[in-house]
């Protein structure tokens, strides 16, 4: 297996710059798709709808904390897929973007990669936007829309991964919004890695 530190896959980026603009032009789609059937089924916002100062201010302190469950989320799940679970997720910060990173040193398949980049935007955003239409709850609904945003990057590189063959490994890299690829082939049994 090549050094995961220097691996000698395909390397695949996405600019953190740009995936900020992606971020809030995904919070604007995202506000438009589910504030439309949230007043459709709620009718205009009346003090219940809109909560209490209460409800926004634990909203508040929720999304903060959110933001490290966000990053535990992508360790839980890329553990599960990777050989050596735990030992192989590591977490961190990107001063520079003020942005929380979680990384996998080893290898996976593409759909388990994928699970893993995706889950925090089903977990954290989709599921409680979905119930806040239920209950009528506006803040949880902008919860649920901040958490689809901050899962901006993760959309894009899973984007990005539905052009590769599902079969190829990936490798997140160790210090950028992005992975390295590799072609697998299968001979005698054995896995071996092809550039």
């Amino acid at each position: 297996m090549n050094n995961p530190e220097n691996p000698q896959g395909r390397k695949v980026a996405i600019d953190i710059g740009k995936a900020n603009i992606f971020a809030i032009v995904l919070m604007v789609v995202s506000a438009v798709v589910l504030f439309i059937p949230f007043t459709l089924l709620w009718g205009k916002p009346t003090a219940d709808i809109l909560g209490t100062t209460t409800e926004w201010m634990i909203a508040a302190v929720a999304a903060v904390v959110g933001i490290v469950v966000h990053e535990l989320i992508h360790g839980a799940t890329w553990a599960c897929y990777a050989k050596n679970g735990w030992k192989s997720i590591s977490f961190g910060v990107m001063w520079k973007m003020l942005t929380p990173y979680c990384h996998c040193s080893e290898p996976m398949h593409i759909p388990g990669y994928m699970m893993g980049a995706m889950m925090p935007c089903i977990v954290l955003g989709i599921i409680p936007s979905i119930v806040a239409l239920c209950i009528g709850s506006l803040p949880l609904l902008v919860w649920g829309i901040f958490f689809i945003s901050a899962a901006a990057g993760d959309i894009w590189m899973s984007w990005l991964l539905t052009k590769e063959n599902p079969k190829s490994l990936v490798l997140d890299h160790p210090s950028e919004a992005g992975f390295y690829v590799f072609d697998e082939e299968i001979d005698n049994n054995e896995r071996s890695l092809r550039v």
